[in-house]
C-alpha cells in the first residue's frame, strides 16, 4: 500500500507546497532580480568567457543515466552543452526564455553544439513539470519550453495541480493520461534519480548548471557569454 499512498501524497502536495520555497536552490547568477522575473540584463560591448568552476570528465558525464537523453543538435557537434535545471528555478526560465532562443538559432541549428537537457528538480512542483515533459515523449522540450515561458502561472500559485493541467491539455493530456503520468513512481523515481547522480558524481548544486565540453559554469548566461565559451571551441 505504499506506492499509492506515496503517488497521492506527491499528487497533494503539488496543492501544499508554499510559493516561498519554490526558488529555493536555485543559483543566483548574479544578474539581480530582473534575471529572475525573465527580463534580459543589458549588455555594452565586448563579454568576456565567465569563470568555470571546475571540470568533469566528458565520458563519465555522457554515460546513459536513469532516462533516456532529451538532446537537441548534432550528435557530432564539436561542442556538447549538459544543462541541469530546475522548472520552478526563475533563473533557469530566465535562460530559456531569453538565450536558449539564439543558442537554439545559432549554434545548436547549425551543428555547432548540442544541447542535453537533464532534470534537477528542487521540489515536487519541478518534479511534476519534468514529468509531464516527460509523458509528452517527443514534444519533451516543446512542453519545456511552455512550463518555463509560463511558470509565474503554475509555479507559485495555491493550486499548481489545476494550473499544470490547464497546460497539459494544451499539449494534447487528458485528465487521465495527466492523472497516470504524475502517479507513476517509476518515473519519479527516475527524475530523483538523475538529480541524485547530478549532485554525487558532478557537483550540481544549483541551477542552472551547464556543462561545456566538460568545464561546469553555474548561472543563467546570456547569448553573448555562451558564445564567448563556445566560439573558441569551435
Amino acid at each position: 500500500m505504499t506506492g499509492p499512498i506515496a503517488r497521492r501524497r506527491f499528487l497533494i502536495s503539488l496543492a501544499a507546497l508554499p510559493a516561498a520555497a519554490l526558488l529555493a536552490g536555485c543559483s543566483d547568477s548574479g544578474e539581480g532580480e530582473a534575471n529572475a522575473q525573465g527580463v534580459s540584463p543589458m549588455t555594452t560591448g565586448a563579454v568576456d568567457a565567465p569563470q568555470s568552476t571546475g571540470s568533469v570528465d566528458m565520458d563519465k558525464l555522457l554515460e546513459p543515466g536513469a532516462l533516456p537523453e532529451k538532446a537537441q543538435g548534432a550528435e557530432d557537434a564539436p561542442v556538447t552543452i549538459v544543462e541541469y535545471a530546475s522548472m520552478t528555478c526563475g533563473h533557469c526560465a530566465n535562460f530559456h526564455v531569453n538565450t536558449y532562443p539564439a543558442l537554439k538559432e545559432q549554434y545548436i541549428d547549425t551543428g555547432k553544439a548540442r544541447l542535453i537537457m537533464r532534470e534537477f528538480p528542487f521540489d515536487p512542483r519541478a518534479e511534476a513539470g519534468f514529468m509531464l515533459a516527460r509523458c509528452a515523449d517527443n514534444k519533451y522540450f516543446a512542453m519545456i519550453d511552455v512550463l518555463f515561458k509560463q511558470q509565474n502561472n503554475w509555479a507559485p500559485v495555491q493550486d499548481a495541480r489545476s494550473a499544470l493541467l490547464n497546460i497539459a491539455k494544451l499539449a494534447g493530456f487528458s485528465q487521465e493520461s495527466f492523472e497516470a503520468c504524475l502517479t507513476d513512481q517509476k518515473l519519479l523515481d527516475d527524475v530523483r534519480a538523475v538529480r541524485a547522480r547530478g549532485a554525487e558524481e558532478f557537483g550540481v548544486d544549483s541551477t542552472p548548471t551547464f556543462f561545456i565540453n566538460g568545464k561546469k559554469y553555474s548561472g543563467a548566461m546570456s547569448i553573448e557569454q555562451m558564445a564567448a565559451i563556445i566560439d573558441p571551441l569551435l
